[in-house]
């Protein structure tokens, strides 16, 4: 039997080692909880794709949609943290309670969470988006340079009027957007500044301009109409707004500005001449993946990185477009180049599995082989033995002096070893098995059960009636315990160490360990 257990573990050892040898480096598995559909959006998601390569550490992205639903994207969260994801990245819809509890939830579990885009109440570990405020100052500032020169070339013939049609407030980027615009209206008293509130769509923003214009003309202010300007909260609203300059035809008299400057939406509506100006908000899903891998690796991070714009105008547009075009492109061959090392991989895989199945068969049949030949010496040795226990039967019977035989009965009750109780041998069987699967960060409480022998509710009511806590604490604290012995006896980083005794990350294993030990890894070992 010993000589069989020496077996399995020089296989054990030999797989391990080729496993180790193929895997040079560790491919981190993000979660993204993406609120909407859209054409920037789209862009975002394909830049989180193609970076999946990028960095020193590859990553697996995993995008779901809600599609402005807010319910769903909170029943998506839970989903994804069920999952074996190392970070999520949620775009919250709105900042509302279902959203809010299922990050609470994704955080309790160990899994860092990069808001991106909107901010919401609940807590996160750092947040990645365009700065809006900022965007709606500089625009409410573009418009005011605007105003102002054509006012000197009409001579200031009229006053001017900006109105601002927002998105839902319920948002971030909206109510940010509308801080900033108003900010920069405050900056210009001359204005007669109007804010109207909307939800996002094209229709809604149409019917709004649609009314100024109108009521312009019913107070015989036809000519303030040249001397108007309206902001929008995006590409698509403004769309809208054109659509009623068309009808009301005054198409080229009202500035008509937005934020986005999408490709073949802002860009080219300004390229048109359909608005004045887009003011440029970053997508930058490759900066997400790069903030995502250095929470997961342990290097600094900021946990505020807002991300800054510009204004484009019929004097820039076509640079910008050139340069948009070209990034895409770029875009588009990063994402082929990730679909084909995808495929290589595969490949890879594949072949390596063959590899190692087939250098496992060889060693499995020269240890059968060993093992045969042990076993024939075996059986030479037992027959021998055998004959020498029937000579040394007849010598007790037939010749008294000769007592070897009976030596082997006359054994003293105190040498004996002491009978081990049941929960004895119940703690060290749970014991064993914890600390052989102690490294799964995904060890559950059924996989404990059924190595003991036991169901959940009767591991539980076992462990607690021996050692006073439940087994998820003990083993929690087993798992702290042998990091503890780790952090004192050896020279491995505390990432290696979180990983090696079970914790998902190392940010999680240190708050654990603080709590269990009053102090961070890296003060014990300082």
């Amino acid at each position: 039997m010993k000589n069989i257990n020496r077996a399995y573990i020089v296989i054990i050892i030999i797989a391990a080692l080729l496993a180790g040898c193929q895997d040079s480096g560790r491919t981190y598995k993000i979660g993204v909880a993406q609120c909407s559909k859209g054409p920037w959006r789209e862009k975002v998601n394909q830049e989180m794709l193609a970076a999946q390569h990028l960095y020193e550490n590859d990553v697996e992205v995993d995008i779901i949609n809600s599609f402005d639903d807010p319910e769903m994207q909170a029943r998506q969260i839970d989903s994804l943290a069920g999952t074996d994801i190392d970070l999520m990245v949620v775009a919250p819809y709105e900042d509302i309670k279902p959203i809010n509890d299922a990050i609470a939830r994704v955080l309790k579990v160990g899994i860092p969470v990069v808001s991106f885009d909107r901010k919401t109440s609940a807590e996160y570990t750092a947040f990645i988006g365009g700065n809006n405020v900022e965007a709606g100052l500089i625009v409410g500032q573009h418009i005011a340079a605007i105003a102002s020169t054509l006012g000197s070339s009409q001579g200031g013939k009229s006053r001017p009027i900006v109105m601002e049609i927002t998105g839902l407030l319920s948002s971030t980027p909206a109510l940010e957007r509308h801080i900033g615009f108003e900010r920069a209206m405050k900056a210009m008293p001359e204005a007669e500044y109007i804010c109207r509130k909307s939800d996002w769509s094209s229709d809604s923003s149409c019917r709004l301009a649609s009314e100024l214009i109108d009521s312009l003309r019913a107070a015989g202010d036809e000519g303030r109409i040249d001397n108007t300007y309206i902001f929008c909260h995006n590409d698509g609203m403004a769309t809208g707004v054109y659509k009623a300059v068309v009808e009301k035809n005054v198409e080229g008299r009202i500035k008509i500005l937005g934020i986005d400057g999408m490709p073949g939406e802002g860009l080219e509506y300004v390229r048109l001449g359909h608005q004045v100006g887009t003011y440029y908000y970053p997508t930058h899903g490759e900066k997400i993946v790069r903030l995502a891998l250095d929470i997961l690796t342990g290097k600094p991070y900021e946990r505020e990185n807002p991300m800054l714009g510009f204004v484009v105008t019929p004097e820039n547009v076509d640079l910008v477009i050139t340069e948009s075009e070209e990034l895409m492109k770029q875009n588009d061959d990063l994402i082929t180049i990730h679909d084909k090392l995808e495929a290589s991989f595969g490949l890879y895989n594949t072949q390596r599995k063959v590899l190692i199945g087939s250098f496992i068969t060889i060693i499995l049949l020269s240890v059968a082989f060993v093992m045969m030949w042990m076993a024939i010496i075996k059986a030479r040795r037992a027959l021998h033995d055998r004959q020498a226990m029937n000579e040394e039967q007849t010598l007790f019977y037939t010749k008294p002096e000769s007592r070897t035989l009976r030596q082997v009965f006359d054994t003293q009750l105190e040498e004996m070893p002491p009978q081990k109780t049941q929960d004895a041998i119940f703690a060290e069987r749970l014991n064993e098995a914890i600390r052989q699967n102690m490294s799964n960060p995904s060890l559950k409480m059924d996989d404990l059960g059924d190595t003991v022998g036991l169901s959940r509710v009767q591991l539980y009511r076992k462990v607690k009636s021996i050692t006073g806590v439940s087994p998820v604490e003990l083993l929690r604290q087993m798992r702290l315990q042998q990091g503890y012995v780790l952090l004192t006896t050896t020279d491995k980083t505390v990432q290696e160490i979180a990983y090696e005794v079970g914790f998902g990350t190392p940010g999680y294993f240190s708050k654990c360990f603080r709590q269990q030990y009053g102090k961070y890894p890296m003060e014990l070992r300082s």
